[in-house]
This record gives C-alpha cells, structure tokens and sequence, in this order.
C-alpha cells in the first residue's frame, strides 16, 4: 500500500525547486530519510545539491556538492548533522547498503537517496518520499510527496503556505 499524500507541488523554474529545497532544509534532523525518485533529469539530484548547500551555507560552510552517481555516495557535515547524499542507480544488489555504510546513516543522519526502489520497504518506513516529474516545459517540475509519518505532512503544510507567500 502507497504512503499517503502528504502534498503537491508545482515548481515553474529551477528558482521554485531551489526555494522548496532550502526552505526544507532548515527543518531536517539526523535520521531523516527523504527518498527521491522520478526519471532521469526530473531533477532529483538538483533538489538535493540546493538543499545540502542551503544547510552548508547556514552553517558557514562552502563546498562542492556532485552528484554522487559514480562514488554512490558523498557525505557532508553541516555541524549540526551529517547530510548523506546517495545515488542508488548504480547500485548492484541491495546487500550492498550495509557496505556503503548506509544502515548506520539512516539512524545518525540526514539521508537524501535517489533511486530508493533499491531499499527494502521496511527501511523506507516512515521516510518522506518525494517523486519528481516533468512537464515537457523548461525547468517545470511537478513533485508529490507521501509519507506515514504525520510529521511531514505538518511540515510540508506549512511549508506550502510560507512559499505561496513569498
């Protein structure tokens, strides 16, 4: 059974991804999994790279933020909590997750992952999943988040109503 629809959201430009994602990030806390999936260029690894920057950047920091296709993983530390960014595409069999160190991260930090379909279900648990979509427009984005936790949906609401008063 799909996770309930915790919200919707229609970004017209890079800009409106980049806002969602930076005022997402303030809010994250060590053990937070957010799963991202959609088709290539949907604009998953776009997301991640604005928001491990936005929570970088508050702390002080700057650094270089790749995309982790070939390396599988990169991981930041913002001072707060560890921020791990995880490309599974490339991911050969899912016994790899406790190699990658991936087990351990997702109790003690932040966790974005791409391609989450390489997971088993009982990890995603309580993870907000958060699906990418184009529109066949430049830059248009069309992204549904689901969640279990309750949490998220308080927060994506709130969320939803800062951005639509900027």
């Amino acid at each position: 059974m799909a996770d309930p629809l915790v919200g919707r959201f229609q970004f017209l430009s890079e800009d409106d991804t980049r806002r969602f994602a930076e005022a997402l990030a303030p809010s994250l806390r060590a053990g937070d999994l957010i799963l991202l999936s959609g088709g290539l260029g949907a604009g998953k690894s776009f997301f991640a790279r604005a928001l491990i920057q936005k929570r970088l950047r508050s702390s002080g920091l700057a650094e270089d933020v790749p995309s982790p296709t070939f390396t599988l993983v990169q991981t930041y530390d913002d001072g707060a909590a560890e921020i791990w960014h995880c490309d599974l595409y490339r991911l050969g069999d899912a016994s790899e997750i406790a190699e990658l160190g991936l087990d351990d991260a997702f109790e003690t930090a932040i966790c974005l992952v791409e391609w989450p379909d390489r997971l088993d279900e009982d990890v995603q648990a309580g993870a907000l999943r958060l699906e990418f979509g184009t529109t066949g427009r430049p830059n248009e984005r069309l992204v549904t988040a689901r969640s279990s936790d309750p949490r998220w949906k308080r927060l994506l609401r709130d969320l939803q109503a800062d951005l639509t008063h900027e």
